[in-house]
């Protein structure tokens, strides 16, 4: 892949996940991406990812990405992003995280995604 088209595949995901739209990342992935975190050191499969994005999406409003850096590797890219929205309570959600994104043939085949799961802990309330 082209490092644009790289950027834009990125852009899609991140996209498709400020719109909920689990749909459009399922598309994005290839059917056999592992996402890794490193706060259980568990790869999801796909689908355990999308029900992890699913829920996501039921308990964060009008989420955003702000992008802090994005650096173009040779098989994807590296992002740090804050993830901001709103809470079901209404109260504002701040996540900064790094995520390294590996892409290959126009999908996406693995993220390995940095944070601190004790700041998500407001999305359970």
């Amino acid at each position: 892949m082209t490092p644009e088209e790289t950027v834009q595949l990125a852009d899609r995901l991140f996209s498709a996940i400020e719109k909920g739209d689990v749909d459009e990342v399922r598309r994005l992935y290839h059917p056999d991406a592992r996402i890794w975190h490193n706060f259980d050191q568990v790869a999801q499969t796909v689908e355990q990812n999308l029900a992890t994005l699913g829920w996501m999406v039921r308990h964060l409003y009008d989420r955003t990405y702000e992008v802090t850096r994005r650096e173009v590797l040779h098989d994807g890219i590296v992002q740090q992003h804050v993830l901001r929205g709103l809470t079901r309570s209404g109260e504002p959600f701040v996540l900064p995280a790094c995520m390294f994104v590996r892409c290959q043939d126009g999908r996406i085949v693995g993220i390995e995604e940095y944070l601190d799961p004790a700041q998500a802990a407001p999305l359970s309330r």
